[in-house]
């Protein structure tokens, strides 16, 4: 089920850049959430690699387990532009999730150092990027690219009143990762962060315009489904379980098969929402219960 988490990020820091640096190119960090929404980092004149990682004397300083102590560098290309080139870190570098050792970075992509997220911003309209970024980060959770839980109850609360005023079915799904401590443990913490991710892009491909998919937190995700029947809801979180099942969940060589426990509710008056979410978690304890890997509803 899912559980309290913890950045382990205990500092963050950024050296200052000499002024006339350039302020229209700058690095934001994205995942994990802090208390902090969104550090800026800006990457100056070019002058002096960037470097990032565990040690005290990098520039953007990352105290966390799966970061190396001088893990990747953000140099200036010879074009103007920027690229990073990873120093021979044990756990790599990722640039839009494919493994580099030296890659140019275009405006928009993300940079995966160990299990932190940085998106990378340039051009002429940097600031309006970063807040339209810092919007995001407040309805999206960084990592899988699903809504976060505070826009799950906001959007839960609207539709049960909805609900209430029109008599309409709407469905709620919970479900957890099955095991998934034993995944972080076996496979490592890069592994886990991989399967939350690619198990969010397969469900994502199902969920209808309307519906929301959200992180209600560490390995537990929620699907609302507007004015869907208890048996259409049955129906689409077997899909899931199947679709989450079909095929091995592959990060690098390291290959994890993956199985999801799911709980549903439905309900044509309006709840309190922590009221509906008991009753679709309730099912989905059943489901772990009785063996998992199922569909209780």
């Amino acid at each position: 089920m899912a559980e309290d988490w913890k950045t382990r990020i205990t500092r963050v820091s950024v050296a200052r850049m000499q002024a006339g640096g350039d302020a229209q190119t700058c690095l934001v960090l994205i995942y994990p959430p802090g208390q902090l929404m969104g550090p800026k980092f800006e990457l100056g004149d070019g002058k002096k690699d960037l470097v990032i990682g565990r040690g005290s004397d990098c520039a953007i300083q990352i105290d966390r387990d799966s970061v190396s102590r001088r893990h990747a560098k953000i140099v200036k290309n010879g074009k103007g532009g920027w690229k990073v080139q990873d120093l021979g870190s044990t756990n790599g570098t990722y640039v839009g999730g494919e493994p580099v050792k030296e890659q140019v970075l275009r405006d928009g992509d993300l940079l995966k150092i160990g299990s932190t997220i940085f998106k990378f911003l340039s051009g002429g309209s940097v600031e309006q990027s970063y807040f339209e970024e810092i919007y995001r980060m407040t309805i999206i959770d960084g990592l899988t690219e699903a809504f976060n839980k505070r826009y799950f109850m906001e959007y839960l609360e609207r539709e049960l009143a909805r609900c209430g005023r029109y008599g309409r079915p709407l469905s709620l799904v919970m479900f957890d990762i099955d095991h998934f401590k034993r995944i972080n443990d076996d496979h490592g913490h890069l592994t886990g962060d991989y399967v939350l991710k690619e198990l969010a892009r397969r469900v994502r491909g199902e969920v209808r315009a309307g519906e929301v998919f959200a992180r209600y937190g560490g390995e537990e995700f929620a699907m609302v489904l507007p004015e869907a029947s208890h048996e259409a809801a049955i129906a689409f979180a077997e899909r899931i379980r199947n679709l989450v099942r079909q095929k091995p969940f592959q990060f690098e060589d390291d290959k994890v098969d993956v199985r999801i426990s799911l709980g549903v509710a439905t309900t044509t008056s309006e709840l309190e929402p922590g009221v509906f979410i008991k009753q679709a978690d309730d099912n989905l304890y059943k489901a772990k219960r009785g063996g998992r890997d199922k569909v209780v509803g």
